[in-house]
């Protein structure tokens, strides 16, 4: 046990085991407790980022809220009709790390969390066998096994595709949430979008509103789907009120 625990807590592999710590901490509570950690700070952007043409990544939904939090963070994914709608441009080198590697249409945190869990792995390993934990030979192995665990990584989680596609694209869709209560998971005032966790069928999702008269609701106070936007994205929102 002392030898894991010098292993694992070297110079060389202290990093990836401390941040494999705290990931697993935060799948943990986000399972058991379902906490949100907001992180509350204004982002107004307004932008098209070219990710092979022209992809818009819709700051409505996800930056003009205000408000970023660990859960929308964990559940955030990069679809890949928005990625690779047609071949116009070429893709950057980081695009296609991303397409190839299963960073696209999987949840990003869920795809890191394997990344860094066969990274950190691969490098125990091998700086075991070799008895390098401890040295430079070991910091290059470190830095060596970086493509072997991308590639590990994808293997392991191109299973999980199929699953997360039908559940984020028919779980949700399928469902009909007007009038529903839920809890507001950050600020809203004015045009601003906010994370809504609701509980379907014992089930916690989330989806994002935004108040239905611009009113200000704070995070933590229950609120009522009142209706839907007309591009689909978002829900009109207020505050519910019990007498």
């Amino acid at each position: 046990m002392n030898e894991l625990t010098t292993i694992f807590f070297s110079p060389v592999n202290m990093a990836l085991t401390i941040l494999l710590i705290i990931l697993f901490l935060y799948w943990i509570l986000t399972m058991l407790s379902g906490l949100d950690f907001d992180l509350d700070f204004d982002v107004e952007v307004d932008m098209d980022i070219d990710v092979d043409t022209d992809i818009d990544i819709d700051t409505d939904t996800a930056l003009d809220s205000g408000n970023v939090t660990f859960d929308d963070f964990a559940n955030a994914e990069v679809k890949q009709e928005d990625i690779l709608p047609n071949r116009k441009k070429d893709l950057k080198w980081w695009q296609i790390i991303l397409v190839y590697f299963n960073f696209v249409e999987l949840p990003f945190m869920f795809t890191f969390t394997f990344w860094i869990l066969c990274w950190w792995f691969l490098t125990v390993i091998t700086t075991h066998l070799t008895h390098s934990y401890n040295n430079s030979f070991g910091f290059l192995l470190f830095f060596l096994a970086i493509i072997p665990s991308l590639i590990l990584t994808k293997i392991l989680t191109t299973p999980f595709k199929g699953f997360f596609k039908n559940f984020s694209k028919k779980g949700e869709e399928a469902l009909d949430l007007l009038g529903r209560k839920g809890t507001l998971l950050s600020n809203l005032s004015g045009d601003k979008l906010g994370s809504i966790k609701l509980i379907v069928d014992s089930s916690p999702i989330n989806v994002y509103g935004k108040s239905l008269n611009g009113e200000v609701i704070k995070s933590g106070q229950e609120v009522l789907i009142i209706k839907e936007s007309s591009d689909k994205k978002y829900f009109f929102i207020q505050s519910y009120k019990t007498n």
